[in-house]
Parts: C-alpha cells; structure tokens; sequence
C-alpha cells in the first residue's frame, strides 16, 4: 500500500473504489451538547460533492447506517433520529448497510460485498473521524484493502477527559486521527484530491448485485 501525509495524494490511476459513507446520520443531533462541539464546517458539502461525483463515474457508493439496541438511544431504529441527514439520500439501486460495531466490516457483509464487485480500495468519509471511520480503515487494511481517509468529509467532537481533566479538541482528535493512519493504514486526502482522482478517470459502469 502507498501512503503519504500529503493532503492530496490520490494517484491519478485509481483501481475501482468504493465511496463509504459512515453512520451520517440525525442520530448524533440528539446529544446537543455534544453536537455543538462538533468541527469542519464543510463536512456536509464535500461528503455532498463526493457522493455526486462517485455516482458521476458510475462508481459504487455504501451508505452505512450505525444502530444500538437501547431503548433510550438516538441509534435505536425506533427513535425518529435514526435516520440518515436529509444531504444524504441513497437511491433505490445504492446499498445500505446497518451495522452494530465500530468497524463496518465487523456487523455486515462489506467484504463479501466487496469481493463480489472486485473492489480492493475503499474511501472513508463519515462520522466520527477516529472511531468508526478510522476503526474501519485499520480494519480494511489489515484485510488486505488500499483506503483512502478523507479528512475532509469526516466529522467529529470534542472529547471531554475520563478523569476531570481537560477536553481533546476537535482539532486534536484530527491531528492524532492523521499520524495514526498515515504511512500506516491509509492514505491522507482531501475531498478536493479525490474529485480531481476521479475526473481523470473513464466512466466505467460497475455491475453490482445487492
């Protein structure tokens, strides 16, 4: 695997990929506390741009869905949050996947998925930056698969100290989220890089099975 820090190191030549758009959903407003440390303005517009621009290249795009069994959750299937934001709209003919662990491999059948399509490169936009979308690169690359992290089109909060003391930043969580993957697990990217990626490519229609 080839892995860079640099914010936008996408090969020009980039096998077939999946876009994986990681537990986007109205879950996460019911904690408004929580909800209000949140960082990166622009999350909801370039998870937007790349989900246009995968379907542009007739490229397959997996919508995952997060859930818990807690009556009292916002992930329980029955609370009216559970539901994906209203930027994110799957089509009829685009996989949903629930899942019920951190890693989206752990709970569904993403890799069965995968091998099916011949996908070997995945890339991860989602909510929250270092826990299930990093969980699941770490997953991915330790399943043999090439992932590109998208900083960009990743979300997260604040996390407060387990012992009184003071909170991670938004900012922090990134910065440690980046060092941890890069050179390791994942390529660094940014929502621009993979746009560019994938405008150089031929459209190619992918025939899937769901």
């Amino acid at each position: 695997m080839t892995s860079s820090t640099s914010h936008d190191d996408v090969s020009t030549h980039v096998p077939k990929s999946v876009l994986l758009v990681i537990d986007v959903q109205d879950s996460f407003k019911g904690d408004a506390t929580t909800w209000a440390t949140r960082n990166n303005p622009a999350f909801e517009s370039n998870v937007a741009e790349l989900i246009e621009a995968y379907r542009n290249a007739d490229l397959p795009i997996v919508f995952v869905l997060h859930q818990n069994s807690r009556p009292e959750s916002h992930f329980n299937p029955g609370s009216p949050l559970y539901q994906f934001m209203d930027f994110v709209a799957p089509r009829p003919d685009e996989l949903v996947l629930q899942k019920t662990t951190i890693s989206v491999f752990a709970s569904t059948d993403l890799a069965r998925r995968l091998t099916q399509w011949q996908i070997n490169r995945l890339t991860v936009t989602g909510i929250q930056t270092e826990q299930c979308c990093e969980t699941t690169t770490r997953d991915a690359y330790d399943r043999g698969y090439q992932v590109d992290f998208v900083t960009d089109a990743t979300l997260s909060f604040a996390i407060p100290h387990w012992a009184g003391g003071p909170e991670l930043s938004t900012e922090e969580v990134v910065r440690r989220t980046e060092y941890a993957l890069a050179g390791r697990f994942a390529n660094i990217v940014s929502t621009q890089g993979v746009l560019d990626s994938l405008s150089k490519q031929p459209s190619k229609e992918l025939a899937m099975t769901r």
